[in-house]
C-alpha cells in the first residue's frame, strides 16, 4: 500500500486567485484570522477546480446534472469512476430518493488537497478601478474596488495510489462506489473483481491506473486557472512540489516549508529528520520539484544541505515538470507497479 504524500506551494505574486463574498461593492479575497495574522488562501475546492480544467483536453470529463430550485438545488456528476478520470481520482455523490434510490452512490477522494494556505502572514491590499467609459461629461464614474496580495501558499497533498480505478461495490457502513447497472458495465468492459480493504470492489486495468496516476502527476506541474486573471495574471502552476511514496497515509513532510526570522524557508534540517525517522516507511526516494528562482538561492543550498542524501539516491531534485514528467513515464513503464497494491489485496 503506497501513498504519494507531501506539499505543494504556489507563489502568488500581485494577484487574487480566489475570492470570497463582496463587501461593500468591494471584492475580498479569502483570508484567514489568526489572532491579529491575516492568511490569505486558496480553498481545496478552488485548487481542484483548477485541476480538472488543466487536464489535457482530450480527457474526457464526468458530466455534471443540475436539478432543483432555491435551496433545494442539487449538482452532481454522472457517478462513473470507470468512465471518467475526475470521477475517480476526485469523488462524487450521487444522491438520488424514492424510485431512483438505487442510482445513489458515492466515492471518497482517492486525491486528498488541503486549503493553499499562506505561509506567512500577509494583509491584502485594496485596489480599486472606475467604470466612466461613455459616460457623459460631468458625470461621475463607477468605482468599484478588489483585494489582492503576494504570498507563497502551501497545501498538503495525498493521493491513494492502490486505490486509483478500484471501487467499492458494496461493504459495511459504506456507500457504494458503483450502481449495480454501472458494476455491470464495468465488468463487461474489463474491470475485474476482488476483495479490497474488507469490501467487494472492481478494479481496472493496470495500464489504465497507471494512465490516470501519470495524467495526475503531469498535470499537477501545469496547473493553471484561478480568479481575477485579466487582472491579476499571473503563474499557478506549483514552484515547489514535494512528493514522497509512503507505505501508510501518514504525512511527515508538511513542516518542511516554515518562517525562519520573518523568510519563507525550506527547512534542510526538517526534511533530514523526518526522512531519518520514516525511513522504514518510504516505498523510494523523495521527489522535490523546485522551480528555479523560487525563494532565491535556497535550492542550490539545500543541495549543498542535503548532499549525502541526494547522493545516496533517496532525494531527487529537479525542476518539477522533468522530475514529475520522469516519474510518470517510470509509472506508465510498470516500473513502480508494487505501489498500485494493497499487501493483502
Amino acid at each position: 500500500m503506497t501513498f504519494l504524500v507531501g506539499k505543494a506551494v504556489v507563489d502568488v505574486k500581485a494577484g487574487a486567485p480566489n475570492n470570497g463574498l463582496a463587501d461593500d461593492n468591494v471584492s475580498r479575497v479569502k483570508q484567514l484570522r489568526v489572532g491579529r495574522d491575516v492568511y490569505p488562501y486558496v480553498s481545496a475546492q478552488a485548487f481542484r477546480r483548477w485541476l480538472r480544467d488543466s487536464v489535457p483536453a482530450q480527457e474526457p470529463r464526468s458530466g455534471v446534472t443540475r436539478s432543483g430550485a432555491g435551496k433545494n438545488q442539487q449538482a452532481h456528476t454522472e457517478g462513473r469512476p470507470d468512465r471518467y478520470f475526475d470521477d475517480d481520482l476526485f469523488g462524487y455523490m450521487v444522491a438520488k430518493k424514492g424510485a431512483d434510490a438505487a442510482k445513489t452512490c458515492q466515492r471518497d477522494t482517492v486525491f486528498a488537497t488541503g486549503t493553499l494556505l499562506s505561509i506567512a502572514p500577509r494583509w491584502p491590499t485594496q485596489d480599486f478601478g472606475t467604470m466612466s467609459r461613455g459616460f457623459k461629461a460631468g458625470e461621475n464614474p463607477v468605482i468599484h474596488g478588489h483585494e489582492l496580495y503576494s504570498a507563497e501558499l502551501g497545501a498538503d497533498l495525498a493521493l491513494d495510489l492502490p486505490r486509483v480505478g478500484t471501487f467499492e461495490t458494496g461493504g459495511s457502513g459504506l456507500k457504494i462506489a458503483l450502481t449495480a447497472e454501472a458494476a455491470k458495465e464495468a465488468a463487461a468492459q474489463g474491470a475485474s473483481a476482488l476483495t479490497f480493504r474488507g469490501s467487494p470492489a472492481l478494479r481496472l486495468p493496470l495500464a489504465e491506473r497507471r494512465r490516470r496516476a501519470s495524467l495526475l502527476l503531469r498535470t499537477l506541474t501545469s496547473v493553471r486557472g484561478g480568479a481575477k486573471q485579466s487582472l491579476h495574471y499571473g503563474d499557478r502552476a506549483p514552484a515547489l512540489l514535494l512528493l514522497a511514496p509512503m507505505k501508510g497515509g501518514i504525512n511527515p513532510f508538511t513542516r518542511i516549508v516554515g518562517l525562519r526570522d520573518s523568510r519563507i524557508v525550506v527547512d534542510a534540517r526538517v526534511l533530514r529528520e523526518e526522512l531519518a525517522v520514516w525511513r522504514d516507511e518510504l516505498d523510494g526516494p523523495i521527489y522535490l520539484g523546485w522551480a528555479p528562482g523560487f525563494l532565491g538561492g535556497q535550492r542550490d543550498d539545500i543541495r549543498v544541505e542535503l548532499g549525502k542524501e541526494i547522493e545516496d539516491g533517496q532525494l531527487l531534485i529537479d525542476h518539477p515538470r522533468s522530475l514529475f514528467n520522469r516519474l510518470a513515464d517510470e509509472i506508465e513503464a510498470g516500473r513502480r507497479d508494487s505501489w498500485f497494491d494493497d499487501p493483502t489485496s
